[in-house]
């Protein structure tokens, strides 16, 4: 009988713990991962993986966990240059007289490039990978990403009035339409409509979004139902709740994700899961803001995509998605009056796979499969404030801090090596962060 030779593979990572999302709540011992390119060839028991393949480079993390790589779901990672400009202020006030005027000051390109390196900077020290953003200027931000190596969807902006970004609703669309194309085909890169939220954006808008985003195949990401406000407004202005007018144009359909969504009847939730809608729960900045509650654990429960993102450092003040699992999870038990809701296991799935599957790219990422993107994260859990461990995930969710995160890797990339950006200049970051603060500072 012959015996099978060892196959050359790039990289082979073994861990204590493998924690791959799918199957769900699966957490498997002593286990490694093989890469090859920028995918995953096979995720089995450390020994049996010496013994079938042959790596280019071996990386052994014995009190790990590797996780896949987190996915923020919604955020404005430009806005990282606002961290604490404009802090314990209600929605629109913080936007319309602090955010909005400081970024007539300052937004061009130069302030997304910079804005967008600082973000994912702190993005791979807290383990995120995948980026869903929401930002002007995307010809800048995409290739800000690109430069960098991140994966990301790059929002397309729609807004009812001018910016430095476009003046009139055609010049919005056609600009979209010449990012998208120089977009197409990336590997990293995908693009996504961006219509800001249902008071900003005129029913004419919606409809050639929703044309567009079906001829492109894009998801249209929005902010919807952040506040009661907002929905009284509507319904003053048109009769209709927001949900209802975007359900009336068209735009409530499995391309959509609707973030923050505090202000939900049972009607709207059964409409999302029947429409096939995602959701993405920011709770960190529903708080800050004081913009609401989602109802997460009766999205979850009725069947809804459930993803979780950050928003912006703006209203947050931080990209931090260790932390915004635990407050997901936390803020969840209590809103639903449930010690159970919401669980650890189904927080790491919120921060992952689903966040993935809601930017159409759960076949790529998002959990620890072969065949898969190799976006991956490695959280050192023997630091004395994750000990003892009775449980991976639990640790994960409740116990760990971002500054455990060791290693990332995207597509197979080593993108932070023992806590070490790779291939970014640290020093000239904060050398531009600085100056734009104080230009910021001095309007």
């Amino acid at each position: 009988m012959t015996e099978t030779q060892p196959k050359s593979v790039d990289l082979l990572i073994e861990a204590r713990w493998v924690v791959p999302v799918e199957p769900h709540g699966v957490v498997l011992e002593n286990h490694a991962v093989a890469v090859d390119g920028d995918h995953i060839v096979a995720l089995l028991p450390i020994d049996e993986a010496r013994r079938a393949y042959v790596p280019r480079e071996t990386i052994s993390l014995g009190e790990h966990a590797l996780i896949p790589g987190l996915v923020n779901s919604h955020t404005h990672n430009p806005m990282t240059l606002l961290r604490g400009l404009a802090d314990d202020l209600p929605l629109m006030v913080w936007l319309q007289q602090h955010i909005w005027p400081a970024e007539a000051k300052v937004m061009g390109p130069e302030f997304v490039r910079d804005g967008v390196e600082l973000a994912v900077a702190e993005m791979l020290r807290g383990g995120t990978t995948c980026a869903n953003e929401n930002y002007f200027f995307p010809d800048a931000i995409g290739a800000t990403y690109r430069k960098l190596g991140f994966r990301a969807v790059v929002g397309l902006p729609v807004i009812e009035f001018p910016t430095a970004w476009a003046k009139t609703q055609d010049e919005y669309f056609e600009r979209a339409c010449e990012v998208h194309d120089s977009f197409r085909g990336d590997a990293l890169l995908g693009t996504a409509f961006v219509p800001h939220a249902p008071y900003t954006v005129s029913d004419e808008s919606f409809e050639r979004i929703r044309v567009l985003a079906d001829q492109l195949d894009i998801p249209v990401h929005l902010h919807t139902h952040e506040t009661a406000q907002e929905v009284e407004d509507e319904k003053k202005k048109s009769g209709l709740r927001p949900f209802q007018r975007l359900q009336k144009l068209g735009v409530v359909n499995d391309r959509l994700i609707a973030v923050h969504m505090t202000q939900l009847t049972d009607g709207e939730i059964a409409a999302c899961v029947e429409a096939g809608v995602s959701v993405v729960h920011c709770p960190e900045s529903n708080l800050k803001l004081a913009s609401g509650f989602c109802q997460a654990e009766k999205l979850r429960k009725a069947g809804v995509n459930l993803a979780l993102g950050t928003d912006g450092c703006a209203s947050n003040n931080d990209l931090d998605m260790f932390g915004e699992m635990r407050t997901a999870a936390l803020l969840a038990k209590a809103v639903a009056g449930d010690a159970a809701a919401f669980d650890a296991p189904f927080a790491l799935r919120a921060a992952t796979l689903n966040g993935a599957k809601a930017m159409g790219l759960d076949a790529k990422i998002g959990s620890i499969e072969p065949g898969k993107q190799a976006d991956l994260a490695a959280v050192r859990l023997d630091d004395l404030e994750t000990q003892p461990l009775f449980n991976v995930p639990s640790q994960l969710v409740y116990a760990t801090g971002r500054h455990q995160v060791t290693d990332v890797w995207i597509a197979g990339r080593r993108k932070l090596a023992g806590r070490v950006l790779v291939d970014m200049d640290v020093d000239g970051m904060l050398a531009r962060t600085r100056a734009w603060r104080e230009r910021i500072a001095a309007h």
